[in-house]
């Protein structure tokens, strides 16, 4: 991914349309564009070279639901896809892939199925990212609908021997609330595993984007400080390029 921290525009699809939810519940939705292959093509034209796509929809249902707006999105905008929500199976992480998704990302079964969790990244390496989804330091699981029991911290330093290629740490406090990130706890997870770890949650302005890039955070997902104007992308690109 390169050197600095990689500002990654978050797509996040339900009933065909982008929306951005608030600490991730359901009943607190924007929605910010009819079609998401358009608003991608937006983030494209203004540098970014990734898009993390989630499935809202599939991380209820547990498969791919909005599989013709992903699949558009991946074939017209020509950059990197890391695609998340909803992808248990085997099947189901074969098919994206095969849309052209460059990566999935994997987070109730990785908490639920290690050993399943550790033989798709035998079979797909360089392809499967651990997705970290937690409230108080607790990893939740099923769309963030219920807590489990491991420390997020716990489960990166078990999932990282199994080898995939990164971690997407997202703060479920922080997540759509526009006040900024936990630093503390996005550079505790960056040090507990040897893999790159890309924040997710409450990445609101350039000031976040410079201090995960000091706190040796491989990447960043923004979304609604894009999706509200808060945050400049071109600017934000480029404040991640210059840091590392």
């Amino acid at each position: 991914m390169g050197d600095g921290v990689l500002v990654i525009p978050a797509i996040d699809i339900r009933g065909g349309r982008c929306v951005r939810l608030r600490q991730g519940d359901y009943a607190q939705e924007t929605v910010f564009g009819d079609d998401p292959v358009q608003v991608a093509r937006r983030w494209v034209e203004q540098g970014a070279t990734w898009l993390h796509i989630v499935d809202l929809d599939g991380a209820k249902t547990g498969k791919p639901v909005n599989g013709d707006s992903i699949h558009r999105i991946v074939e017209e905008c020509g950059v990197s896809c890391q695609l998340g929500g909803g992808l248990r199976s085997e099947d189901d992480i074969g098919k994206v892939l095969a849309w052209g998704v460059a990566r999935v990302v994997i987070g109730t079964r990785a908490v639920t199925s290690p050993d399943w969790f550790q033989a798709v990244c035998q079979r797909w390496p360089g392809r499967i990212v651990l997705g970290i989804d937690a409230k108080n330091g607790i990893a939740a699981v099923d769309g963030w609908v219920e807590a489990s029991e491991i420390p997020a911290l716990d489960l990166a330093r078990r999932c990282a021997a199994w080898g995939p290629a990164a971690i997407v740490y997202t703060d479920i406090s922080r997540d759509g609330m526009l006040d900024g990130v936990n630093l503390d706890t996005m550079a505790e997870m960056a040090t507990a595993a040897p893999l790159p770890v890309i924040a997710s949650g409450g990445v609101t302005t350039l000031d976040d984007v410079r201090r995960l890039a000091e706190r040796g955070l491989a990447g960043c997902i923004v979304g609604r400080a894009l999706y509200e104007n808060r945050l400049d992308l071109k600017a934000a690109l480029k404040t991640g390029a210059g840091h590392g």
